[in-house]
């Protein structure tokens, strides 16, 4: 490396309380960072400045993702929701509720149509970023749900587990894609070998 970065990088602060997850916009202009202090805040990656700060969970956010055109951006909650919020405006376009205890993340499918969420209430529910609806809720982990992905033809969803499984669904028949025996997996924590 060349130099010392740290010098011309800005530093961003603003947040009231530690902040738990940050994430770049697709086109690396903008930065998402998330807080124990119930906000999302987006900032200029070029000038550091926050360009929005987007307030309305009533619990710690536990994560953020943008649409895969950078127009959206969803944050899950210790509040159980997910809220669906438009970048540009920093409005909130959609409160996605059924979740039953913390939503731990979400993430968008690959055509930025659907939202997966997943939760310590157990399940993982596939949302219609449209509408809002629940489209399926699917229920077989046992113990909290920590991280929810899509393939990236947006086929099939990934999600892993407390339970130590990683479940992968095919999305059109909730049925899981590969057999127990090659979803069973010990999650370590990291660090440890």
């Amino acid at each position: 490396m060349e130099g010392d970065l740290s010098a011309v990088l800005p530093t961003l602060e603003g947040h009231t309380e530690s902040v738990y997850l940050v994430v770049f916009s697709p086109d690396g202009q903008r930065l998402v960072s998330v807080s124990y202090d119930k906000t999302v805040k987006i900032w200029d990656t070029g000038t550091g400045a926050c360009l929005k700060t987007l307030e309305g969970h009533a619990g710690w956010v536990s994560s953020a993702v943008f649409s895969p055109d950078g127009q959206r951006l969803a944050s899950s909650s210790w509040d159980n929701t997910v809220k669906i919020w438009g970048t540009g405006t920093g409005a909130c376009l959609k409160t996605l509720e059924g979740h039953t205890n913390s939503v731990t993340s979400a993430v968008f499918s690959p055509d930025g149509r659907r939202l997966a969420s997943s939760s310590r209430d157990t399940t993982v529910k596939i949302w219609d970023t449209g509408t809002g609806t629940c489209l399926k809720t699917l229920e077989d982990h046992t113990e909290a749900v920590f991280s929810v992905v899509f393939s990236p033809d947006g086929g099939r969803l990934a999600s892993g587990s407390l339970d130590t499984t990683v479940r992968i669904w095919d999305i059109g028949t909730d049925a899981r894609y590969l057999p127990d025996s090659f979803t069973k997996l010990l999650l370590h924590r990291i660090g440890s070998a």
